[in-house]
Parts: structure tokens; sequence; C-alpha cells
């Protein structure tokens, strides 16, 4: 392609492009106004209250879903796309976990994050030793999580997230979304979203007695 015939945005004066980037602001102040509304609504979700007990492999031997939280109220699972017959993780999931800072603000706000796939044990920590990566990874092989969650179908594996909050020893499902749903989903603040506490800050519309705390305190 040579410079002559290159794509490119149309070329207008300062003024012109001006009023165009503050038309543009508008919609991009009301897309954030919207977001912000649908996560306010989100936090008002009811929770199902999970009845099934569900027992994982993990590095330190089982875990039951009230273990992958910890000391921590909120619990967010990544449902990673890997089959048991596969011998490598799904691009798309790997790139999404790549994707990934740090995640520390987490749990400062009483939350955990973890990995869960199919495929057994030993080829998750392969697969997470060859990619040098310290997230902490569960399989659910044998279990009925990953078809209960809808992320193994009779048409195979997909990717999504799930939300998990507890009360004492008893643990609800709060949330799920799945392919485009976690597209955007690689930062602490998207992340924290899509918990029932949310980003636990005072200017975020939530239900009464929640905990919130200034932005910047």
């Amino acid at each position: 392609m040579t410079t002559q015939n290159l794509p490119h945005p149309r070329i207008a004066t300062r003024e012109e492009w001006l009023t165009a980037r503050e038309t543009l602001l508008e919609h991009e102040k009301e897309v954030t106004r919207h977001h912000d509304r649908v996560n306010a609504e989100r936090r008002r979700l009811p929770m199902v209250k999970i009845e099934k007990t569900y027992v994982f492999d993990g590095p330190e031997g089982k875990r039951s879903l009230l273990d992958l939280f910890g000391d921590k109220t909120q619990l967010i699972v990544y449902h990673f796309m890997f089959d048991p017959e596969w011998e490598n993780g799904c691009m798309g999931c790997t790139g999404f976990v790549n994707d990934l800072g740090d995640l520390s603000e987490l749990n400062v706000r009483n939350t955990q994050f973890v990995l869960i796939s199919r495929a057994p044990l030993e080829k998750l920590q392969a697969y997470k030793e060859r990619m040098g990566w310290e997230r902490p990874w569960y399989s659910s092989f044998g279990t009925d999580f990953n078809y209960d969650f809808l992320v193994t179908t009779e048409d195979g594996e997909t990717h999504g997230l799930s939300v998990f909050f507890r009360i004492g020893d008893e643990v609800f499902h709060t949330y799920s979304t799945y392919k485009r749903g976690c597209e955007s989903l690689s930062d602490v603040y998207r992340l924290l979203d899509v918990t029932p506490y949310g980003r636990q800050e005072d200017w975020e519309d939530s239900p009464s007695g929640w905990p919130q705390r200034p932005t910047y305190g």
C-alpha cells in the first residue's frame, strides 16, 4: 500500500476538529453515565444460594468453592477454556490472563480472584509454568461446575466470568457473563464493577449500608 492510497481520517482544520471532538466527548460522557447506571443496577441484583458441593483440585489439594474465597467476602471466577483433551489453553483466554495487571487492590476491597478450568490440574500447572503466571488456578475436572455455570455445553467449551458472595459459610451466586461480556474485564476497576459491592467508593449509587470510602481516601 502506497502513501497515496493509505486509508485515513478526513483532514480538517483545528477548529473543525475541536467542534467534532466536543460532540464526541459528550457522547463518551453519555456512555460513561450509562455504564454507571448499569453498574448500579448490577449491584442490586438478587443472589442465589449455592446448594451443591463443588470440590476442586488445586496445588494445595482438594478445595471447596467456599475455600476459594480465603478470608474474603467476594469471589471472582474466570472460567478459562481448557478442555480435558487439550494440551494447551484457549488462546483468547491466555490473552485475557496476560492482560491482567496488578490485582492486589481486589484483596484490599475484600475480593478474591481465581481461574477455574475443566482440564486436569497437571495440565493447568504445566501451562501455568510455561506462561510464567502466578494466578491461582483450580481444576473442576470430574465435577458439574462448568456445566452448571454454562461454560461447558453440548457445543463444547466457552469462556466466562462468575461472581460469588459469602455470608459466613454460605455461598451465593450473584453474577455471570460470557464471551464478549468478558473482553473489557482485565483491570481492577472493571472487575470490581461486576461484584455486589462495586468499587466501594462514595460517588457510586449503591444500596444503603454497602461498604464505601472516599475515592482518593
